[in-house]
Order: structure tokens, then sequence, then C-alpha cells
């Protein structure tokens, strides 16, 4: 498989996307923080001092995917159609579970879009909660799905 981002000097570029058809695309990401059961009590009772942690998470996920492109070197600025962060609380393992939805309708595909959303949703969650419970560990941030262009569906197995 080629690389698309190197040019024939094998140097960084971006990826030239004005011949793809658009087409409707969709990118799901999740992944989760674990803290301690106290820390998550707090969360749910919505008893943080900053405020309401995952509102607030929430809001920074969405801006995250908004702005990839000021991040990600090769992403392409791109208008979003619709983003969505939903959370599951674990309480057996003491986590939260970030899920991002992203859409968009163009030429290029919106997975990094997902994954920086579910980034950003959950380093937020503990920058209100690292007052309280600095050990929280972030962790399995991946693609769940992808929808859309050339190459069609992927959902991780």
């Amino acid at each position: 498989m080629e690389l698309t981002h190197i040019n024939e000097q094998g140097r960084a570029k971006m990826v030239d996307v004005s011949d793809k058809d658009e087409t409707q695309r969709v990118g799901i990401a999740r992944g989760h923080i674990r803290m301690l059961p106290q820390t998550l009590q707090k969360i749910t009772d919505k008893e943080i001092k900053k405020g309401d942690v995952l509102a607030v998470a929430q809001v920074a996920g969405i801006m995250a995917a908004k702005r990839t492109f000021e991040t990600i070197p090769m992403c392409h600025p791109l208008l979003l159609t619709g983003v969505d962060i939903e959370f599951n609380i674990l309480k057996e393992e003491s986590s939260i579970e970030a899920i991002a939805t992203v859409k968009t309708t163009g030429r290029t595909g919106v997975e990094m879009e997902a994954l920086n959303a579910v980034s950003a949703t959950l380093l937020t969650i503990y920058d209100m909660c690292k007052a309280i419970d600095r050990g929280m560990s972030i962790h399995d941030i991946w693609l769940v799905k992808k929808d859309g262009g050339k190459s069609g569906l992927y959902e991780k197995s």
C-alpha cells in the first residue's frame, strides 16, 4: 500500500482530495478513563467543584472535532454536519466510556475528528477531576467504525 501523505521527494504533503466524490461519511471512536470509585461517584452526583464534568467534557469533545485540522497537521478543515458525544458509566470498572460520532458530507473521512473528540472529552474529565484524583488513566482509544468514500465501511471487530 502506498503512503498518501508523502510526495515524490519523500516529504510530507496534504493529500489532494479535489477529484474525490462527495459522499456521506461517518466516524465513530471510543475511549475510557478509569478513576477511583469515589471520583466516579462525585461525577455522577455532580459534586465536582468545577461544575458538571460530563456536560463540559461533551462540549470539549464537540469543539475538538471541529478543530482537528488545527492540531493534526495533514487533516483537512471539514464542514462537519454532526458531532455527538455519549457516555457510559461503568461502575464495576470505576470508569467512564466516551463515544464520539462525527458526520460530514465531503471528500475525506472524519475518523481523525472522532478520535480527537474522544481524546479531548477524556482529557477534559481528567482536567476537571485532577484535584481529587491524579491517578486517573486514559486508555483504549480506538476507531470503532468509519463509513463513506471509496474504501467504504470499516468496523472494528
